[in-house]
């Protein structure tokens, strides 16, 4: 509970009022309306698929963590306010998200996250670097996501976890429809998809100690690399 209220209390400070927050946390007006029409959720149902996406990173983890792409940093930057001792980076392609992120770690004062431009299909890290790689939201917008899971993977030390969430394709009509019509078109999600069944083949052929499912059309999962 107490990191929850010291989540709570971050995520004031950093804000989430412009639209593209208010819509990843289904916490403002316009927010709400998306989530509702889009994805056929309400804000608890939201809440329950990020807390379990992110149930991949411990209470006083104090590993390497990477996060994958970092968005605006909305979901996180409130989160490593609770883990002083971890080595966090944060990776993404686009300037303008990664700045609205990094805006948000300097006004919590996070000093143990760096920020770093790049591509996931070729990460620029050594094999095993990190203990933990988070990826939200993600692996819908990637365009080369072979690429990216073997990269994700390798970068992985044996034994670590890697956890997340992303859209699954067939499992809410009216989602699979604004996927095609409108999230394609503006750019923000790049075919093909995984579906609950691919994704499901996928890890465990992957990673050991799967925990994955999904809620409606957004899948989350928490598994670990082989030793």
């Amino acid at each position: 509970m107490e990191r929850k209220e010291a989540i709570r209390g971050a995520y004031r400070l950093t804000g989430g009022s412009n639209f593209y927050d208010g819509m990843i946390t289904c916490s403002t007006l316009s927010g709400k309306a998306v989530c509702r029409l889009v994805w056929d959720m309400n804000k608890a149902e939201n809440d329950a698929y990020l807390e379990k996406a992110m149930a991949g990173l411990p209470e006083n983890f104090s590993g390497k963590l990477l996060e994958v792409p970092v968005g605006t940093g909305i979901l996180t930057m409130p989160l490593y306010q609770t883990l002083p001792q971890a080595d966090i980076t944060c990776l993404d392609y686009s300037p303008d998200m990664m700045g609205q992120a990094q805006e948000k770690a300097d006004r919590l004062h996070l000093k143990n996250v760096t920020f770093r431009r790049g591509d996931v299909g070729a990460l620029p890290f050594a094999d095993g670097a990190f203990d933990i790689v988070l990826s939200l939201n993600g692996f819908h917008a990637f365009p080369d996501k072979e690429a990216s899971y073997r990269e994700v993977f390798r970068v992985l030390k044996p034994g670590g976890t890697f956890c997340g969430c992303f859209y699954v394709a067939g499992e809410c009509k009216r989602t699979d429809w604004f996927v095609r019509r409108v999230y394609e078109r503006t750019g923000f999600f790049t075919p093909p998809y995984e579906t609950v069944s691919g994704l499901k083949a996928r890890l465990d052929g992957m990673y050991t100690d799967v925990d994955r499912g999904n809620l409606k059309s957004m899948a989350w999962f928490v598994c670990r690399k082989a030793k």
